[in-house]
């Protein structure tokens, strides 16, 4: 009988993926829970101006953009789609990403702890995730059917660009830098050596580098696009200016990564579906 390529047996995989449906399951309920709560209880959680005016607006963009992408990767990864397997650790790493700022400029709360349960359990679904994916098998479906070397080095070199920003922070004038800038540093300097390996690892065609590669581009993309959300939430939220000389520069930049994520993605769509 001729399997349907659409099942989940036609994923590429080492093992169940069980455990990272649960623990996504978990994220989103945490997500959604955290973005509300902000919102409807500002004053409680953000006790001072740079808070308020940091993490009311990225609330709603968790809700607007974070959440879905988890649940729609997760659906399409459901459905037996290499696209939603390939993503849904992006978009863990997108959720990791924004909670690691939370985490490092909130005080010690309640609300801590669900920042703490986030990142944890981030971190621990996309490592379960790039595990059971059997990468070598991603390998063989995409080997030259995405530009490994083009998004490899977008990857790794923004990584590094990163860290040298950071490094120029530190060096600078980081002394008058606020709580919420100190833990977006924090940040990058803790995700950007994941870009930088992936990258590695996706320029020398390995086979890591495919199972994560598409994942780490996306998670990038979605930062931009989450911080262009950003600003368009600014104004209703806050009542602040808009700032559209910033999403402009915001959407320049992020064409570096939008248009090898865009040819990675291509690739992964027109890949063989199963016998």
């Amino acid at each position: 009988m001729e399997k349907n390529p659409k099942a989940p047996s036609a994923l590429p995989l080492r093992g169940s993926l069980a455990p990272a449906y649960a623990a996504s399951i978990l994220i989103a309920l945490l997500t959604a829970s955290a973005s509300i709560a902000g919102m409807l209880y500002p004053g409680i959680l953000y006790p001072d101006d740079v808070l308020f005016q940091s993490f009311v607006p990225n609330d709603a963009v968790n809700l607007m953009v974070g959440l879905p992408i988890l649940i729609v990767s997760m659906a399409l990864a459901r459905r037996g789609r290499l696209l939603g397997l390939l993503l849904w650790p992006g978009a863990l790493l997108y959720l990791f990403y924004n909670y690691l700022v939370y985490l490092f400029c909130m005080p010690y709360e309640p609300s801590f702890l669900a920042y703490l349960a986030l990142t944890a359990a981030s971190a621990y679904t996309i490592i379960a995730l790039l595990a059971v994916i059997d990468g070598e098998a991603v390998r063989k479906r995409l080997s030259g059917a995405v530009p490994e070397q083009l998004c490899g080095g977008v990857l790794a070199g923004l990584g590094a660009l990163f860290l040298l920003r950071i490094a120029g922070n530190v060096t600078g004038s980081a002394g008058g830098a606020t709580a919420v800038e100190r833990a977006v540093d924090t940040a990058d300097f803790l995700a950007s050596p994941a870009w930088i390996i992936g990258g590695v690892l996706l320029w020398r065609r390995k086979a890591l580098g495919y199972a994560g590669g598409l994942g780490l581009l996306f998670s990038l993309s979605m930062l931009f696009i989450g911080l262009i959300f950003f600003f368009f939430l600014e104004p209703a939220l806050i009542a602040v200016p808009f700032r559209a000389i910033d999403v402009l520069v915001v959407l320049i930049m992020g064409m570096i990564v939008f248009v090898p994520m865009g040819m990675f993605l291509r690739g992964v769509m027109r890949e063989p579906k199963g016998d």
